[in-house]
């Protein structure tokens, strides 16, 4: 064992060595970014010029615009999408944006899925319509073989075909029998005979919240045709270089879409026979294992041809015109991992909230959606970054992350530091509601919370949170991802489903469809781990015994596979391959079969023969083992077994309770660490690694400095300190020591010194009246006062104190405010000590406290909600939107005349409590 030396810091500017201060330099791409709704397009010169000012002072580094519908009685402002004026007012944003050093992205397209007045009822939406009759021998069908749409009733829909099903197994393609009105001119010679036709209709789904200029129909995915008829509109209204960086997709939200024109035609290419002889088994009739395979077969079809057709074209179309694609794949009727790798930033979102047990987090159950989001979603996007080498992986956070105007900025953090754990590193919050500098309170409002806005009340704070993002991004866009392990995605079990034809795979119904129990387990045990899909894993290779999944990418340790029903043949094939070629292989169990109908006793010969020609022994560590070429295949169901018998060990974090993330850079590692339970942590924490030294960095204050550590063999014990709910980061260095001061380590001593006032209160600015001073003779909230003028206030308050401190023998002092509704902006004796957003609300004083008189100031922010009640109790309007308007989290009418009072202002205790350096090697190593 050595102890790693500590020094001064000395700055590099290398792109992975740290700053001056210790930290990466700030980019735009570092900084949170915000979805920016425009209600109707009603945008001017003026406000734009305002409002991105507005943005950049706060803290943003870019936004993504979205048009949507407008608002009442404004219409005649409104600007339709794509106009010559429309396009006038994205220049006039891209223009000022980038004098603010700020990014523009927009959504390629008004509200969402794509679509619009350009889209034909040919390039429409389409979806498959069985209708299914039946006839007895020597019989005519007495009616058309036609279908109507619920929309155009009046207009017939004639069948792609018409198979007939005869009592002996017999299968006859019908469809030459019609004539052009529907007639069938058929009969059967003997029994009875199920006829299935098959219809190409439309869904009629419009262009949800569609902005004035968008309305129309929703495009066809799977068209290449209608792909690149909506893309030719784009071509029309924009330049060369459209001054933009990235055109969005939002959420694959296109239901029922579950055919296009020429699928018949494309299915045969792809899979070899004729669908229209199985249009039986796509109605979920006949044989159960049959239906199964066809369905498989169909919905790999959709999958290619939603990858093949709308997302590659339409990044080649973006990349022609110096922009990039940024798309949210899932909801898609498609191989997710496939469709995120195949733009050039994947984004995932985090729709609703999660519980987290921190120390004093309100959390209000009444305030929560019904289904709570899964973290693991985000790796299907960030793995398809990780493992083809993508620098970018950006979410769509916060969207109903509670019920309007309840969301405070601590909910936000640990919902930001979920999708930073998963891999994100460029957040975009969901949003920012143009709202001009002169509307009436609380502005303009779109239907989903939250609305990070200047009219929003925790405004003055949201700098706070926007600059703990951008640490943290700062990091977590340097070097490298490092996660040691692959998992193959089973996606040809999900597809493997009789019940249904399409199906989506959206972040409400993850539980049905990504089936990862097992590599829940991993993570929990520490290690960390990358998805890859067949088509990625085709693409990789092995070198000195590792997986190489694309150039520039840091090599995975093993590949796990899990339990798998079915896989194909091809992927099984090249899974063996790679491990003859020097791969290690865990198999959690045998897979089953090969999926799909399409050359069926062909590709299940060659999948028995790949798996007769694995020969498997018990090893000395007790598990299955067969060695093959260069490499070896586990049979394990314990995968930490069977990892830690191939050396492949998890980081011991998780065993403290923190969740962490690690990046590796030249000459060293990040490790991002959080502490989501509900107590705090002193203890020299175990990092597989090795260094000659340590830096701390606090992305809640920006603080930097040399760690206390210990090398133990490969192991790196390092003193880490970590209240509830708070973050770390630190930084390895392999190669020279930094010189840097040390991290100063502290623990509590002597009794805390009691700050009780009296106080006077003062509203400082919000509405709907602003409440005059009055004094406190012991600390509350203002709520707690029995005051209507305070009740129905929302903003920012002031409270003031002087209090006495006896002589200063304690080497820090820690101020502890206690219990915030909800945040805090603090001044001691005359200056800004500092801003407390999120729990624990405790702030050192440094050298601004002082042996007998002080000065407290504490600015507090609550939320909107208090006002917001206010005028919905009074009956006064504010809910003047076209199209949803505003409703509650349960998607009902929104109304806060029920509400109670929502608690507002400081509460406490307020302390101040004596620290005293600590030894840095006190605490015992595990």
């Amino acid at each position: 064992m050595y102890t790693l030396s500590l020094a001064l810091f000395c700055s590099c500017n290398t792109s992975d060595t740290p700053g001056p201060d210790g930290w990466p330099e700030a980019t735009k791409e570092s900084k949170p970014w915000t979805r920016w709704w425009w209600m109707g397009s009603a945008v001017d010169e003026r406000n734009l010029t305002e409002l991105l000012g507005q943005y950049a002072d706060a803290g943003f580094g870019g936004v993504e615009i979205t048009p949507i519908y407008g608002v009442k009685g404004n219409e005649e402002r409104n600007i339709d999408f794509l106009s010559p004026e429309w396009m006038r007012m994205l220049s006039v944003t891209a223009e000022r944006a980038a004098e603010l050093y700020m990014g523009v992205d927009m959504n390629q397209g008004t509200g969402w899925p794509f679509g619009g007045p350009w889209i034909s009822r040919e390039h429409a939406a389409s979806r498959l319509i069985i209708r299914e009759y039946k006839l007895s021998a020597g019989q005519i069908l007495n009616e058309k073989v036609v279908a109507f749409e619920r929309r155009q009733p009046e207009q017939a829909i004639m069948p792609d075909a018409v198979t007939a099903y005869g009592p002996g197994g017999e299968v006859l393609d019908l469809t030459e029998y019609l004539d052009g009105e529907g007639n069938l001119e058929w009969s059967p010679d003997a029994g009875e005979w199920d006829l299935y036709a098959a219809f190409c209709g439309k869904t009629g789904q419009m262009v949800k919240r569609a902005a004035p200029g968008g309305e129309g129909f929703s495009m066809d995915h799977f068209s290449e045709e209608a792909v690149q008829a909506y893309l030719a509109r784009f071509e029309e209204a924009f330049p060369s270089d459209p001054h933009i960086r990235a055109f969005f997709n939002d959420s694959y939200e296109v239901y029922h879409a579950s055919w296009t024109p020429g699928l018949f035609e494309e299915f045969r290419q792809r899979r070899g026979y004729d669908l229209r002889l199985h249009i039986r088994e796509l109605a979920g009739q006949g044989d159960m294992e049959t239906v199964t395979r066809v369905k498989y077969d169909y919905r790999l079809t959709l999958s290619e041809l939603l990858l093949e057709h709308f997302t590659q074209p339409w990044t080649e179309w973006a990349n022609r015109r110096s922009a990039v694609t940024k798309n949210q794949a899932h909801g898609s009727p498609g191989n997710l991992i496939d469709l995120y790798a195949a733009v050039d930033i994947p984004e995932c979102e985090i729709y609703g909230h999660r519980y987290y047990p921190i120390a004093g987090l309100r959390q209000d159950s009444s305030d929560r959606m019904d289904d709570e989001p899964d973290p693991m979603m985000l790796k299907l996007a960030t793995s398809a970054a990780h493992v083809t080498g993508k620098r970018l992986i950006s979410n769509e956070t916060f969207t109903w992350l509670g019920e309007h105007f309840r969301v405070s900025l601590a909910q936000c953090k640990p919902e930001a530091e979920e999708a930073f754990l998963a891999g994100i590193n460029h957040l975009f919050y969901h949003g920012t509601t143009y709202s001009p500098v002169d509307a009436p309170w609380p502005g303009w409002l779109f239907y989903a919370s939250v609305n990070f806005a200047p009219s929003n009340s925790f405004w003055p704070h949201l700098e706070g949170l926007n600059q703990y993002v951008t640490r943290c991004q700062s990091v977590l866009q340097q070097g490298k991802p490092d996660n040691e392990v692959l998992v193959y995605w089973p996606v040809h079990d999900i597809w493997s489903n009789p019940e249904g034809l399409e199906m989506q795979l959206t972040v409400h119904n993850i539980g049905e469809w990504l089936r990862y129990a097992p590599v829940r387990e991993m993570e929990e045990k520490g290690y960390t781990f990358d998805f890859i899909s067949d088509r990625l894993l085709a693409q990789a290779g092995v070198k000195d015994g590792e997986i190489i999944t694309a150039q520039g990418v840091l090599p995975y340790r093993a590949l796990v596979v899990p339990a798998c029903g079915s896989i194909p043949p091809e992927t099984l094939e090249k899974i063996i391959q790679m491990a003859r070629n020097g791969a290690v292989v865990i198999l959690e169990q045998f897979p089953g079969d090969v999926p799909g109908l399409s050359d069926l006793e062909r590709r299940q010969e060659k999948f028995h023969a790949l798996l007769d020609g694995l020969a498997f022994e018990e090893n000395e560590d007790g598990l299955m083992e067969c060695r093959t070429g260069n490499g070896v295949v586990l049979l394990s169901e314990d995968f930490h077994k069977a990892l830690d018998s191939r050396g492949i060990e998890p980081e011991e974090i998780t065993r403290f309770g923190l969740k962490y993330c690690r990046r590796a850079l030249a000459d060293g590692h990040y490790y991002y660490l959080v502490n989501h339970t509900p107590d705090a942590l002193d203890t020299m924490l175990p990092l597989n690694t090795t260094a000659r030294s340590v830096m701390i960095l606090d992305p809640q204050t920006g603080d930097a400095g040399l760690a206390y550590a210990e090398q133990t063999g490969s192991r790196l014990h390092v003193r880490v300190q970590l209240s509830s709910g708070e973050a770390l980061i630190l930084r390895t260095f392999e190669g020279d020591v930094p010189e840097a001061g040390s991290w100063e380590y502290y623990r509590r001593t002597g009794d805390p010194v009691p700050v009780k006032g009296p106080w006077t209160l003062e509203g400082k600015e919000g509405g709907p009246v602003l409440p005059g001073m009055v004094r406190l003779e012991r600390l509350a909230p203002w709520t707690g006062l029995g005051d209507s003028t305070w009740n129905n206030f929302a903003g920012t308050a002031v409270y003031r104190t002087t209090f006495e401190m006896p002589a200063l023998t304690a080497d820090q002092y820690l101020l502890d405010l206690g219990t915030v509704y909800e945040s805090a902006a603090v001044w001691l004796n005359g200056e800004k000590l500092g801003l407390c957003f999120s729990n624990p609300f405790t702030i050192e004083t440094g050298h601004l406290l002082r042996e007998g008189s002080n000065e407290l100031v504490v600015e507090v922010v609550n939320l909107m909600a208090n006002r917001i009640r206010y005028m919905d109790r009074n009956g006064l309007e504010w809910k003047k939107f076209h199209d949803i308007n505003i409703v509650n989290i349960h998607y009902q009418p929104f109304d806060a005349s029920h509400w109670e009072v929502m608690e507002s202002g400081l509460e406490g205790p307020v302390s101040v409590i004596p620290m005293e350096r600590d030894e840095p090697g006190r605490t015992v190593r595990p």
